[in-house]
């Protein structure tokens, strides 16, 4: 039997939380003066002088086109990256040194000006900053040497501590400062459901067997550690604005695996934990949400209060508004094959999702990352053509029908 995780989250932390010592009370005394530090990210500009980008998140009406990034973007289709990537061959290295996190995010926003400049990172950097070190295989991914599957390792879980973290937090204060409005510097987490996988699994997994099953065996233990990874993920978000994110994209890759009545229990309840601190606190930030195959839960991730939906490439994007209804934003979702395609055919594409999405609310983006070996030339068509693109004339004549969610 599946328990709904909602109802009995309280009492799994109650029994799963560590008792209180001086240092962990010190650590996070810390940890709340840093999220109540002040910066100019929370001091939001007037609207028209915000980015592109944050204003159709906003689903701000009379924008000239479409903002445009990629997921992926910055990265190893690149020749810059792999250049780089040969003098520091270590991921982590790459994704954790100040420096080189800048200049991988700079690349390309320097070769291809998107409209959205996004973190170079990965979903799974602040576990060590709550207690789950991990190291990263060639061979297999990330590989965490001791999945967390018991109430004790949930009880050996730390709150998050920023100070691990601070790389992040200065990377995000020297991009805001270099991208000076140009474009809007985009942070990103990984949903609790999805960290989860990794915790519990261990690394990557193609069955999910362990943490699925838990959802049957071990269910409090399952909450226990949903309810820490998503206290983490809020303070982690609240930590990536103050330093200068000015939209966030919470990532529930592995969410899409999941049944919708089993996402609805077991990944659901700990993104709208997320997004509803995230509102109280940092309000005048937009917030994404993407799942790899959500064309079975769009309406599900609707209520979750997320301002954005982000749409694989198998979602049609016409049908996916008419879904959702025009009081949310969507973001997609270009097949990342059409890269490979003749330009033609990519401007033909492009210029049918925007056509498909409607002149409000939508951001222009892949249905999923940036394939390996993707032509630059490609990535750089892309953007130009969104640059070019104008919503008067594509809509011109056309009188944009106002769509309802479908019950």
């Amino acid at each position: 039997m599946l328990y709904p995780a909602a109802s009995s989250t309280a009492a799994a932390v109650a029994f799963l939380s560590p008792a209180p010592s001086s240092s962990s009370s010190s650590s996070s005394r810390r940890q709340r003066s840093r999220l109540r530090s002040t910066s100019a990210a929370l001091s939001p500009p007037a609207s028209s002088e915000e980015p592109l980008l944050v204003r159709a998140a906003r689903g701000e009406d009379g924008l000239p086109r479409p903002p445009a990034w990629m997921m992926r973007q910055a990265g190893r289709y690149m020749a810059e990256y792999q250049a780089l990537a040969k003098r520091h061959p270590s991921f982590r290295e790459r994704s954790e040194t100040t420096d080189l996190i800048v200049e991988i995010t700079l690349q390309p926003w320097r070769a291809f000006a998107p409209d959205g400049v996004i973190l170079f990172s990965d979903i799974l950097t602040p576990l060590p900053a709550i207690g789950v070190p991990f190291d990263i295989s060639d061979s297999k991914g990330p590989v965490i040497q001791s999945p967390v599957r018991s109430e004790e390792q949930v009880r050996e879980l730390v709150p998050i501590d920023l100070d691990m973290l601070h790389f992040v937090g200065d990377s995000l204060r020297i991009l805001r400062n270099e991208i000076d409005g140009k474009a809007a510097l985009l942070g990103f987490v990984g949903a609790p459901w999805t960290i989860a996988t990794y915790v519990v699994e261990g690394g990557m997994t193609n069955t999910y067997t362990n943490i699925k099953s838990m959802c049957h065996t071990a269910p409090n233990v399952l909450r226990g550690l949903l309810s820490h990874l998503a206290q983490a993920i809020s303070d982690y978000i609240i930590y990536q604005v103050n330093s200068g994110a000015q939209c966030i994209q919470i990532f529930d890759s592995w969410g899409g695996q999941l049944p919708p009545h089993v996402w609805e229990q077991w990944s659901k309840p700990y993104i709208k934990q997320i997004v509803s601190r995230i509102k109280k606190e940092c309000p005048h930030v937009p917030l994404v949400l993407y799942i790899n195959g959500n064309g079975g839960l769009l309406e599900r991730m609707k209520d979750t209060g997320v301002d954005v939906i982000g749409l694989d490439w198998t979602v049609d994007i016409a049908d996916g508004r008419r879904r959702l209804g025009n009081g949310i934003g969507v973001q997609g979702n270009v097949d990342p094959a059409f890269l490979f395609s003749p330009l033609p055919v990519l401007t033909d594409e492009i210029h049918r999702v925007v056509k498909s999405a409607g002149p409000k609310g939508h951001i222009l983006n892949l249905g999923h990352g940036v394939l390996q070996k993707t032509p630059e030339e490609a990535v750089a068509h892309f953007f130009d053509v969104t640059r070019s693109l104008r919503y008067d004339t594509l809509f011109q004549g056309s009188v944009a029908e106002e769509l309802q969610p479908v019950a």
